[in-house]
């Protein structure tokens, strides 16, 4: 094959930090190259460099950058301009960020039409619902007319790709563009994704820190490291016979397809949701425009028990937060009960309520949006022992910082601020907060699907740590059913605001009945989602 891509000695520097030294990787014509690595390690820059948007701080430096024969290293912006979108593209981790609020998904496609060809308008529409139909969304000629915000993430995400392919581009360059999508959305994207790269014989360089996405789509991979590449070869030998200790550790931090044995504990009920209901009025058009009633919980029944982690699983908008938000009483639920601890929060207000809640604590999917950016850690981790005036002020300070040691956080903590710690670090203070009112029952609403693979798994040990040592009960939602094969003694599987499924995770995973369940399972990327026997779990 030939090369299209061919990058030597790559060095990219802001300022006086060194994000990217020394690259060098190829991408030869109808080949999908995977870049992988944590956050931080070089892998976006690295193609920015290539795409030429890096900002005006940054020095580029190498030996070569070539694409499809052209020296890009001397190309002004105009020239790359010329290039981008027609030659080359790129679609981003968050849709929803790379499109317009303001204007409809149609004419955001057809902007690049506009710009790289002499088609008119009514050619340039025609062809970008074309694309969508390419790109299987959904009743296309509607869609042309619909703002991102009327779109799921994986539609969003579908429009991204078709504006990528508006031009038929020779290389796509995909930045993590399915960690943010479940499980499902994510199967469909990677399946569409190397649908289009063989009908169109493109060449595609795609970002990701998931070796199980590397495995069900890649042909070579470049794993990266601190801006340096530590490894390069097949998926296949780098998957099977890894060389360096960094691309080990990588595989070795994959959440595994090993689901969890069964509660062992007494039976002591902790939570009894009984025929809990919910229903939103949505508005679907403008502000004038009639409301719909929207069930996000029809009727959801279940108990958990002391000491026992159970597990949440779906799509979005299956109804998983909702859930947690009625439990905890974020939300008042418009029917049924939740009996914690002998009180029914359901029904709960006031002085009540809030005592209620002291016992049961919520962890989020976002950490730095959960932390007041103006408050230090220790302020924001005592938060709740000021409320709740449990403990004289003199002994706050020293509970505190033993609750920051027992989550493995510096000793420094307390005074900083949470822009001045990692993704990973914060999550951690996130916890040290849930606990500080030493509560029974913690329900973690995606705590870790924003996190590298290796910080995932710190967290989720911690996870484990803390519930031996203080007694804890989870309620754990995600929609990574390796995460919660791992940690989650039993089960729950919603869909459509419904139970559809529950059980022992071994038996729901292993020997799953409904369709939906397997459907999900089926999803799972590369064999890390298949059973001890090889077979996928499905």
């Amino acid at each position: 094959m030939t090369t299209l891509v061919d990058i030597q000695n790559l060095t990219v520097s802001f300022g006086k930090t060194t994000a990217v030294r020394d690259v060098s990787f190829k991408i030869k014509q109808g080949e999908i190259v995977c870049l992988v690595g944590e956050s931080g390690s070089g892998k976006s820059v690295s193609a920015l460099a290539l795409m030429g948007l890096l900002p005006d701080v940054a020095t580029k430096q190498a030996k070569k950058i070539e694409f499809d024969g052209k020296d890009l290293m001397n190309l002004s912006q105009s020239e790359f301009r010329k290039l981008r979108g027609r030659e080359m593209s790129m679609i981003f981790q968050e849709p929803m960020t790379s499109l317009n609020p303001v204007f409809k998904v149609g004419e955001q496609v057809a902007e690049v039409l506009a710009i790289h060809t002499d088609m008119n308008a009514a050619e340039r529409k025609a062809r970008v619902i074309e694309l969508f139909k390419t790109v299987r969304i959904d009743n296309p000629e509607r869609r042309y007319h619909a703002y991102p915000n009327q779109m799921s993430g994986g539609q969003r995400q579908r429009v991204m790709i078709a504006m990528a392919l508006a031009m038929n581009t020779k290389l796509l360059i995909a930045d993590e563009p399915t960690t943010a999508l479940d499980v499902t959305v994510q199967g469909e994207i990677l399946k569409l994704l190397k649908e289009l790269q063989k009908k169109f014989k493109l060449s595609v360089l795609f970002i990701t820190h998931d070796f199980g996405v590397v495995e069900a789509l890649g042909d070579r991979v470049v794993v990266m490291q601190h801006g340096n590449v530590m490894e390069e070869g097949t998926v296949k030998s780098v998957m099977s016979k890894p060389k360096d200790a960094y691309t080990k550790k990588l595989l070795a931090a994959m959440p595994k397809f090993k689901p969890h044995a069964p509660f062992k504990g007494k039976k002591d009920a902790l939570l009894k949701v009984t025929d809990m209901r919910k229903v939103f009025n949505v508005r679907k058009g403008g502000l004038f425009s009639k409301s719909e009633v929207f069930e996000a919980l029809k009727g959801v029944s279940f108990e958990m028990y002391k000491g026992e982690t159970l597990g949440v699983v779906g799509e979005s908008g299956c109804g998983k937060s909702t859930l947690a938000r009625c439990i905890i009483g974020l939300y008042q639920p418009d029917g049924g009960e939740a009996i914690f601890k002998g009180e029914n929060i359901a029904t709960q207000k006031g002085k009540g309520l809030k005592e209620t809640r002291r016992h049961m604590q919520m962890v989020f999917q976002d950490p730095f949006s959960s932390l007041n950016p103006r408050m230090r850690i220790g302020e924001s981790v005592a938060e709740g022992l000021r409320a709740h005036n449990i403990m004289p002020a003199a002994e706050r300070e020293t509970f505190v910082k033993q609750l920051l040691k027992d989550c493995g956080l510096p000793e420094d903590s307390y005074d900083r601020y949470p822009h001045q710690f990692s993704g990973g670090q914060r999550q951690r203070i996130c916890i040290a907060r849930a606990l500080s009112l030493k509560p029974d029952l913690i329900i973690a609403d995606e705590p870790v699907s924003a996190l590298d693979v290796s910080v995932q798994k710190q967290i989720l040990a911690l996870f484990q740590d803390l519930k031996k040592k203080y007694n804890l009960s989870y309620v754990f939602i995600s929609h990574d059913l390796r995460v919660v094969s791992e940690i989650c003694e039993r089960v729950l599987v919603m869909q459509g605001g419904e139970i559809v499924e529950q059980g022992n995770t071994k038996d729901v995973f292993l020997k799953p009945k409904h369709a939906y369940t397997k459907h999900l399972l089926s999803s799972i990327p590369g064999t890390i989602g298949r059973t001890s026997s090889g077979k996928k779990a499905s």
